[in-house]
């Protein structure tokens, strides 16, 4: 009888269950360990904010199956036959013994686990701002079940009138809304020029203005200098710029670093960015050894270049491939990631994958953008907007990017470009992407796919576009381009930029041409609602000879501005 093989798995979040249910799936022989230094198993994290603004009610939601089985040890043991260790902490390993050093932190007694093959799923520590204060009490993460506990417990007791986030990302907006529907004063303070920096510039303005919108304050190209207290406990903030802002709570989301101190003490290859390296068998420098979720460095499909990803599904994606290779050798892979995510901010979504135009930018490939409004489905089925960003590089159309922000379905927008992303499409390619269409579901041209034929358009020459933040910085400089709202007069006196444009509605521009200016040089900028009548106008101008008309891209709707009405 062959002798059963000794997995042990640090870790008990994402990744680590997932490796040991899928060990357990490829060799119902083998002997699987599972150490946790928590009290808890495989926690859904993604679902704390929503756990603290009451979303979800019951705790066991976060830590349960799909039919109500709470994941324990007794679930472990019970239905996968995996002994998860829970109280437990891995304190070193020893790769000559091949064992896991482990302390029961109920007794404080320490033990030896042995391993055939080692899965190392050690997670991400939460970044701390390095300023005075940092200490005191009421100063906390949204990092772990206890820290969820502690926000919801403030929430139902409703003491709490004034708390700050300290940070603009994922995790921290998410947080400011959860707060907020406590009846929470909030401030989000975000060091960077914008929140949510994985979107460009335009795109984070429109839903920083959503979320001022929604009473919370956003405090941008600022930095928490120290955190102020009475007693050993939080009253407020004071901003690098000296802004003192009062408060009682401080939630601090500047993002996480890999865990990845066990796997330096035992003489595993790290990164340059701190995690964990693997292959894309997941296995790291000593055969013997696997490593997944946030303690990892994994390639970036597009750049081949390696990033962090902290995210719950590539986690869960990398566990899979190292409990199976764990058992049966090194047969799955993992190629990779393009960096897909989206959040609800209120009534917003943003999303992002691929490259924003920053990062593309800078990484030195020649690109073409454009920014596109519309509906995410007819409006007559109550269709709801959407602003969306599309990113490739000039020669030969590959996508490299998408952006995707509004009120309308985001996520279903950000997985097509994800998919697009991961096959290597071009804008060719994506102008005739056969995708699902009922009115109920999307309108009967995609809102990904008309960005694609607008993105075409522009590389074809068919038009010139120009975004928003290019015509604020023109007014700014008091340059005067001709500008011309193609609008109806009814659109106009309901809502109008007043920027200096003049009302010609595309409707009558044929009859109206002896406005247009003298000079077919003249820089001439056409917008509508979403300026698809203002690239329509386009066409027309330019075949009257005019050299220099461009659209405004994503016309009034994804102006970030303030406007005259």
């Amino acid at each position: 009888m062959n002798e059963r093989k000794r997995i042990v798995v640090i870790g008990g979040s994402a990744a680590g269950p997932k490796a040991a249910a899928r060990a357990r799936r490829f060799d119902e022989n083998a002997c699987i360990t599972m150490i946790q230094k928590v009290p808890d198993l495989s926690m859904a994290s993604c679902g704390y904010p929503y756990f603290v603004g009451g979303v979800i009610e019951d705790r066991t939601q976060l830590i349960c199956t799909p039919t109500g089985v709470v994941r324990d040890p007794l679930f472990f043991m019970n239905a996968k036959n995996i002994s998860a260790k829970t109280r437990t902490e891995a304190v070193r390993i020893d790769r000559r013994k091949r064992t896991v050093v482990c302390r029961d932190l109920s007794t404080g007694d320490e033990f030896e686990e042995p391993y055939d093959k080692l899965i190392i799923a050690t997670g991400s520590i939460p970044r701390m701002p390095p300023v005075p204060g940092s200490d005191l009490d009421g100063i906390t993460t949204l990092q772990s079940m206890q820290d969820a506990d502690y926000l919801r417990r403030i929430r139902d007791e409703g003491r709490i009138k004034k708390a700050v986030v300290v940070g603009g990302g994922l995790i921290g907006m998410e947080t400011c809304e959860a707060l907020h529907l406590a009846g929470i004063e909030i401030t989000v303070i975000e060091m960077m020029p914008q929140i949510l920096m994985f979107l460009d510039p335009e795109l984070a303005k429109l839903l920083e203005n959503n979320v001022k919108a929604w009473a919370a304050n956003v405090i941008t190209d600022n930095a928490v200098a120290e955190f102020l207290g009475e007693n050993g406990r939080v009253t407020g903030v004071k901003l690098q710029n000296g802004t003192e802002l009062p408060c009682e709570l401080a939630v601090v989301a500047i993002g996480v670093k890999p865990n990845s101190q066990l796997a330096r003490d035992a003489g595993l290859e790290i990164g340059r960015l701190g995690g964990v390296l693997v292959n894309d068998r997941m296995a790291t420098s000593d055969p013997d050894i696997y490593a997944a979720g946030d303690c990892v460095e994994v390639r970036n499909i597009i750049t081949g270049e390696n990033v962090l990803a902290p995210y719950g599904d590539l986690a869960n994606l990398q566990g899979r491939v190292a409990g199976e290779n764990a058992v049966s050798g090194n047969v799955a892979s993992f190629p990779g990631t393009v960096q897909t995510g989206v959040c609800k901010v209120f009534n917003y979504q943003a999303g992002s994958t691929g490259l924003s135009e920053r990062t593309a930018s800078k990484m030195g490939y020649d690109i073409e953008t454009v920014v596109t409004a519309g509906p995410d489905r007819p409006g007559f089925m109550g269709g709801l907007p959407l602003i969306s960003k599309m990113i490739v590089e000039k020669s030969g159309g590959r996508l490299l990017g998408f952006q995707c922000v509004g009120p309308g379905d985001v996520s279903k927008q950000v997985a097509i470009a994800a998919m697009a992303l991961q096959g290597g499409l071009t804008i060719d390619t994506m102008v005739n992407l056969d995708l699902p269409y009922a009115p109920p579901f999307s309108l009967a041209i995609d809102n990904f796919i008309a960005t694609a034929h607008v993105l075409q358009n522009k590389l074809r020459g068919l038009f010139q576009g120009i975004s928003a933040e290019e015509v604020k910085r023109k007014i700014d400089n008091s340059e005067k381009p001709f500008i011309i709202d193609m609008r109806g007069p009814e659109e106009y006196e309901a809502m109008r930029l007043g920027i200096g444009e003049r009302l010609i509605p595309l409707g009558a521009l044929r009859k109206r041409t002896d406005e247009l200016p003298e000079d077919k040089d003249t820089e001439i900028i056409t917008y509508c609602k979403i300026s698809l009548r203002g690239y329509e106008g386009v066409r027309f101008i330019q075949s009257l000879g005019y050299t220099n008309v461009k659209v405004m891209e994503g016309g009034i709707a994804a102006w970030p501005y303030p406007r005259e009405k």
